[in-house]
Formats: structure tokens, sequence, C-alpha cells
């Protein structure tokens, strides 16, 4: 699909998007070390946008987060978020994820995924350190199902 904007009375071509399969956004969100943008809401029902590190297990988006911060209480107020990943180099890509939420505080589990965090971002031979500083009581460990996904890829040509 080819996307056109009026600047002034110039039309630009903004590009040709095509949506990614299923392979190429779960290979896109598992990729690299981008960061996630999670949107919640908060209790007024102001937006709220929030940097989060994150892994792809299976069907969901795993994240950490602490209790007491905006988002963790919006998320076990509201139990539904959106996560926006994308690629900031041309032609552009990106994956919007919406969803309901899990939380958890198990300290099992929030250890075990604060370090499996910790080693796509930080690296493995950091990761049990950022684990062990990451999943501590006040922490959350939030789990986002793929209810819809909106994934596009080259969005501005080159």
């Amino acid at each position: 699909m080819t996307v056109r904007m009026r600047v002034g009375e110039t039309r630009v071509n903004v590009g040709h998007m095509a949506s990614m399969t299923q392979r190429e956004w779960r290979t896109f969100l598992a990729a690299g070390k981008r960061t996630g943008k999670l949107a919640t809401v908060r209790r007024d029902g102001r937006p709220h946008v929030a940097p989060v590190w994150f892994v792809l297990d299976g069907e969901e988006v795993v994240f950490t987060t602490g209790a007491a911060s905006v988002k963790g209480r919006a998320l076990r107020r509201d139990g539904r978020a959106s996560l926006c990943v994308d690629d900031e180099k041309p032609p552009y890509s990106f994956v919007l994820v919406e969803g309901s939420v899990t939380v958890s505080e198990d300290p099992t589990e929030l250890l075990r995924w604060a370090t499996t965090i910790a080693g796509r971002y930080i690296g493995a031979d950091r990761a049990e350190e950022f684990g062990r500083r990451n999943g501590v009581p006040g922490e959350l460990l939030v789990r986002l199902s793929l209810t819809k996904v909106i994934a596009q890829r080259d969005i501005a040509d080159q």
C-alpha cells in the first residue's frame, strides 16, 4: 500500500507499507535490544507511555515493572495495555501489540524472568546480577497476551 501525504500543495510519497507475517513480527519482537513503549491508562483517564525491556514467551510479551509505578498501578487496576516496538532506521517498521495482562509477584518466576530479560538487554555475563536487582519484592512480573497485533514493515521508501 502506498501512503501519500499532502504538504502544502505537494503530495509526498511516504512509503509502501507491507504487513508483516506472523513469523516476521515474532522475529522482529525477539531481535536485538529494541525497547518497547508500553501504553496504559491512568486512573483519571489520561494515557501513560513508558519504555520497558521485554521478551517474547509464546503468545505473551513478558516484562517487569515496579508495583508502585504508574504503569504497575495502572496494569493492576485496568488489566489492559498496548506495546509498540519500532525500528527507527529506514525503511522503518513497527509492531503494535494490544491485549490483557496478568500480573504476578511470585518470587521464583520474577527472578527467572528478570534474569532472562536482563540477558537480552545487558548480556549473559551480567544477567544474573541484574536479575537479582530487578527480581525483588516490590516488582511485578507482567504477561501481556497477544490479543491483537498490527505489524508493518517498509514504511518509507529508501
